[in-house]
């Protein structure tokens, strides 16, 4: 797809290129923390659009480890909430800048997942080889792969080969060189043998022509609405009226799809195959769409009633597009009628040959509190109760109170948080009306101290006024056996007073995950020059001598010391 516009993201008066935050170029896009995290030092180096303006190619530069699937769901965030109503594709090409520590073995470890997901994109077959091959690096960048000897493998191999050394050279500037080996397949039977090369050859034929299904049933229907078209045109001519083709097919203003119907809808759980034409009502809980030939989109939503859900299919023109997805939203709730249809490529159940789709209310019943006689909750944890309580505060004071209860009281796990945002809904019950009885008890549910349990382990006797070392490690994780030490800092007390400091970062020979230094501040590029563990451990350990060690999660720390003491 030739560009016709494209651009830097910025210059300085030198004229080179000033790249700006991911961030800064898309500053209005709506994202849950983990996914703004991920992206807030990304760089754009680049973006670019075709002469249609129905393609956008985005460029990022990033200095840590960005998951495939969060890419593409980063592509659709930005089609769903910047083009909704536009046929564009967006498409985000990665690349990295990372530290010496990402050697091309850890990146095969790390990225594993996402390069399976990127090669199910382009062959099933290619997919299935990567999943069941052996994987050697005899040097850096020497990368032996073991196939089994099927025929599929060998005429394979050279586009998988191609497409390994493309991406590593493309995303992280590295040059592989792959060495393909063969070895005699699992035994089996001969049939088992055959059944297995055939599901595979099918599987390939329908990855290269994973869309002619919808392709074929977007013609039919298109020919079918096209006849339709022309016999209400033929019809309003006839009444010398206009006439405008359109999706919805009714004055109805909560038809927003379609013809209206009035059919009783049945429960989804009631479904149990093709059962030809049915109408059910639900609410949408995931819409996507696929743009494709003849200025055409396909509309795939989810719909749930709640007994069960489905997945809904329906094509549209592009000019009509815009129209439909105002009303069609995760959240709302519909009442559909169309085909019931197995769909051989997603390999299940959904909805075909849609007849209508119309707006209705939330028909939702929620739980009510008929007792005459109303109970107190005296035990009631919210989701500042950690692991223990995924309720709102201020949603569990407001049902006790449209329940007719008189209190309820709030005794989370060793915390007081809920108590401003109870107190504030109580504040503005009381100026709606003064004489409202209800109250909310605050309470907590505490902790005690075991005074009989040992606080300190191995003691000798010590005292407060003996010699002691506090200490405090950063790690790359919370094992002692498979993760490393980033960082040791201690100070040395005697007499009540520091005496004397260590501190040193620690080279572990692998990167340190991005959640980690996004915790701690330790990036790969502060540890480079760090001596490793089997240095940093002795200057330690002879550092504390005969002292007593002082830590706030004592086991977790000296558990990390003790471990890599074993490996000495």
């Amino acid at each position: 797809m030739p560009f016709v516009k494209s651009c830097f993201i910025g210059g300085n008066e030198k004229g080179q290129k000033m790249f700006k935050l991911f961030f800064d170029v898309f500053p209005t896009l709506k994202l849950n923390n983990d996914e703004r995290t991920l992206f807030e030092n990304v760089e754009v180096t680049k973006v670019a659009t075709n002469s249609g303006r129905n393609y956008l190619h985005i460029s990022i530069c990033s200095d840590h480890l960005i998951p495939r699937k969060m890419i593409l769901s980063m592509e659709r965030r930005i089609k769903e909430q910047l083009f909704a109503k536009a046929p564009v594709y967006v498409q985000i090409e990665d690349t990295y800048c990372l530290s010496e520590l990402y050697t091309p073995e850890y990146l095969f470890q790390e990225y594993a997942e996402s390069l399976l997901l990127m090669l199910r994109d382009r062959s099933v077959v290619e997919a299935s080889m990567f999943s069941n091959a052996e994987l050697e690096f005899v040097e850096a960048t020497n990368l032996h792969i073991t196939f089994e000897d099927t025929v599929l493998a060998r005429g394979k191999e050279e586009d998988f080969s191609r497409f390994l050394k493309d991406f590593f050279h493309r995303a992280f500037g590295v040059d592989l060189q792959i060495y393909v080996k063969y070895k005699k397949p699992k035994k089996s039977t001969l049939q088992e043998h055959n059944e297995i090369r055939l599901h595979q050859e099918i599987a390939a034929i329908i990855e290269q022509n994973e869309s002619v299904e919808d392709e074929i049933r977007a013609e039919k229907e298109a020919k079918a609405e096209k006849k339709k078209e022309a016999a209400e045109r033929k019809e309003a001519k006839k009444q010398g009226q206009s006439f405008t083709p359109r999706a919805k097919r009714s004055d109805d203003p909560n038809v927003i799809y379609g013809r209206d119907f009035e059919d009783e809808p049945m429960e989804l759980s009631q479904v149990l195959g093709e059962m030809g034409e049915i109408t059910f009502r639900g609410q949408v809980t995931a819409l996507e769409t696929r743009e494709i030939k003849n200025e055409r989109t396909i509309l795939i939503f989810t719909v749930t009633d709640f007994t069960d859900s489905i997945t809904v299919k329906i094509f549209v023109k592009n000019e009509q597009l815009a129209d439909i997805l105002g009303e069609l939203k995760a959240g709302a709730f519909f009442k559909i009628k169309g085909v019931t249809n197995f769909d051989k490529y997603d390999n299940e159940l959904g909805i075909a040959s849609v007849y209508g789709i119309k707006k209705i209310p939330d028909f939702r019943t929620f739980r009510k509190d008929t007792y005459p006689e109303k109970r107190v909750e005296l035990h009631c944890h919210t989701k500042m109760s950690d692991m223990d309580g995924v309720s709102d505060p201020k949603s569990i004071v407001k049902l006790a109170h449209d329940w007719g209860h008189k209190a309820v009281a709030i005794t989370d796990h060793g915390v007081v948080q809920a108590f401003p945002d109870v107190n504030h809904y109580i504040e503005d019950l009381a100026k709606a009306n003064p004489e409202d009885p209800f109250k909310v008890i605050y309470g907590v549910e505490a902790y005690l101290v075991d005074d009989l349990k040992d606080i300190a382990i191995n003691e000798k006797g010590q005292n407060l006024r003996d010699t002691f070392v506090v200490f405090d490690l950063e790690t790359t994780g919370f094992s002692a056996i498979k993760d490393k030490i980033i960082e040791i800092g201690a100070v040395k007390v005697k007499n009540g007073e520091i005496v004397d400091r260590f501190s040193t970062f620690v080279n572990p020979g692998r990167p340190i995950p991005y959640e980690v230094s996004q915790l701690t501040g330790i990036r790969d590029d502060m540890v480079l020059d760090a001596p490793p563990i089997e240095t940093v451990l002795g200057e330690f350990l002879e550092f504390i001598g005969e002292a007593a060690l002082v830590a706030h999660n004592a086991s977790f720390d000296v558990g990390f010391i003790e471990q890599n003491c074993r490996y000495q």
